[in-house]
């Protein structure tokens, strides 16, 4: 057995833990959206009904969405509802694609880990350097590092999933012909 293999159970669980880290930013999107629907239908009523326009609207209305969009990340990693075409799995068999999974994986890995590092890094610098909304200056922190967080999460499960798809690489498939 290899090392995979010996730790499958582990590697299990650990994704296991992923997928519940999910649920914080899940509901921290919801509490957005919701914010959302309730300033959309303020900005409506000044608008239409009074007569006037509420000028922190669109700032507020613009890092509610910047959560929506985190908790989509996290929470679409977790359902697997991102967009992904599989058309190497048609003209494939599993073998070849164990190998384009643990590669995009791999790549995924990185390109969430770098993104994270760089929310985070942009995001730490703050008011020094000019990182607020335009009309009532909110600070970007706080959804930079929402942002970085939800990627760092998609990279943990990323993570996981390579490292659990690596401890059954060798299982039999019901679905492969014998050769």
């Amino acid at each position: 057995m290899t090392f995979f293999e010996d730790h499958r159970d582990r590697f299990a669980r650990a994704e296991s833990a992923c997928r519940r880290l999910t649920v914080a930013p899940a509901f921290l999107g919801g509490i957005a959206l919701f914010a959302l629907l309730g300033i959309t239908v303020a900005e409506v009523f000044w608008r239409y009904v009074l007569g006037d326009s509420l000028l922190w609207i669109e700032d507020v209305s613009t890092m509610s969405l910047a959560l929506v969009v985190a908790a989509a990340i996290a929470h679409g990693a977790r359902e697997g509802s991102h967009v992904c075409v599989n058309l190497i799995a048609r003209v494939a068999g599993r073998r070849v694609t164990r190998i384009t999974d643990a590669a995009a994986r791999l790549l995924g890995v990185a390109a969430t880990t770098m993104a994270a590092y760089a929310l985070f890094v942009h995001g730490s610098c703050g008011l020094p350097c000019g990182a607020v909304t335009g009309s009532v200056s909110i600070p970007h922190t706080p959804f930079y590092y929402a942002l970085g967080a939800s990627l760092a999460i998609y990279g943990l499960l990323l993570a996981s999933q390579l490292l659990l798809g690596l401890a059954v690489w060798n299982a039999e498939d019901p679905n492969e012909p014998d050769e």
